[in-house]
């Protein structure tokens, strides 16, 4: 999954997007709290952080590109 999430952040940066919405659900956490510690240290996140209420809530992580 981590694979494809470097993907998908390489591929919005070429793109010019600034800011991504990571899909990883809510279940048990684990997904969640990877995506975490991948955008934490991440070159090309600027900050990241839970989506609200409209926009997925807790099963989205928005994360804003530099």
């Amino acid at each position: 999954a981590l694979f494809k999430l470097e993907k998908y952040l390489d591929d919005a940066s070429v793109t010019g997007l600034h800011r991504v919405r990571v899909i990883h659900g809510k279940g048990t956490g684990t997904m969640k709290g990877a995506v975490d510690e991948y955008l934490s240290r991440h070159t090309l996140v600027s900050q990241h952080y839970a989506a609200g209420p409209a926009e997925g809530n807790g099963g989205v992580t928005i994360a804003e590109l530099k």
